[in-house]
């Protein structure tokens, strides 16, 4: 074999109903079973090279910066991840796409495209922060501190349901809409790359200090990286948000999502403050929706209600393509 067919080999992608199928087996997996244990989890062995990685590159804080070579140091140590991760999905997906019986290959990239993708997980975080919050102010302080950086010690009750319901909205693009866009775009691999890009962001993006380190400079390319692959999904998901029901609320939404640092998070977190008509605050960075009231349970319930319709939504899209493609030439 020519170095060019191998290279077309294993660049092959599975039609778009296939990755449809894919797409409805990953949520059925993620309903009934929720996450993998951590010994087979890609996005927990991410972790552990991000972890390990980012304590060689991140100068510890207080020491001189040199932001030139922190700034490189951040570049290659991202690409050297991002590489390995991308190969090892092209790989697998070429297995998958080996398979003659079609189902098998179906249920192959299912299987392999679930731990890419957390809705379950979410769902259940974001209803314990709310169940802790019933039983007492520092129960749920210390159960939200399981989802966010944020210092919790002085959020009253009402800040730590606005937090929760903000993670709840911008994990919904971060975990479902955006690795399913990029499965879509690019199957595998690019699921796998934006989860990997979208991890860094979390453990490295940070403009300062984080446990002891600085990353003003190391983390910068991370972050900049899952700004640039989050920007459409993080829109999609505004979109689909509000299209149940408040869609004219639209016209609102690009002046509230552009108040938070964030190029891409306040697209649906403002999106959620809007359907609910609630104010979102992170106290001195930004308040979404500020006219609006402050957020009760039965809001969170609203929320996760919402963000669960959205991914049934993705699930009954990916269905239609799925059957559309059985029963007619393929996609």
């Amino acid at each position: 074999m020519t170095l060019q067919l191998i290279a077309q080999t294993l660049l092959t992608q599975p039609s778009w109903s296939v990755l449809a199928g894919a797409t409805v087996i990953a949520l059925g997996l993620d309903w009934w079973l929720g996450e993998p244990r951590e010994r087979w989890h890609p996005v927990v062995w991410m972790g552990h090279y991000l972890g390990i990685v980012g304590a060689l590159i991140a100068p510890l804080s207080g020491t001189q910066l040199w932001p030139t070579r922190e700034l490189l140091s951040g570049l290659l140590a991202w690409s050297l991840g991002a590489i390995l991760v991308t190969t090892c999905a092209f790989f697998l997906n070429w297995v998958a796409v080996q398979i003659p019986l079609l189902w098998i290959q179906i249920f192959l990239l299912g299987l392999l495209l679930k731990p890419l993708l957390a809705w379950r997980m979410l769902r259940d975080e974001v209803q314990a922060v709310e169940t802790a919050l019933d039983a007492s102010l520092a129960d749920g302080r210390a159960r939200l501190a399981w989802l966010v950086s944020r210092d919790v010690t002085t959020l009253d009750a009402a800040q730590v349901r606005e937090s929760a319901i903000e993670t709840l909205a911008e994990n919904l693009n971060d975990s479902v809409v955006a690795p399913l866009f990029w499965f879509a775009v690019a199957g595998l691999p690019g699921a796998a790359l934006y989860r990997f890009a979208n991890t860094a962001d979390a453990m490295w993006g940070y403009l300062g200090e984080r446990h002891g380190r600085d990353w003003t400079w190391a983390g910068k390319w991370a972050a900049r990286a899952d700004d640039v692959l989050s920007w459409v999904p993080a829109r999609i998901s505004s979109v689909l948000i509000l299209g149940q029901g408040k869609l004219g609320l639209l016209r609102h939404l690009s002046s509230h999502a552009r108040s938070t640092p964030s190029p891409n998070s306040g697209w649906p977190m403002a999106a959620m403050a809007l359907a609910l008509d609630v104010h979102l605050a992170k106290p001195g960075v930004y308040t979404l929706h500020p006219a609006g009231r402050s957020p009760q349970a039965a809001d969170t319930a609203q929320a996760l209600k919402l963000a669960g319709r959205v991914v049934g939504a993705l699930a009954g899209l990916a269905l239609i393509v799925w059957v559309a493609g059985l029963l007619g030439p393929v996609v």
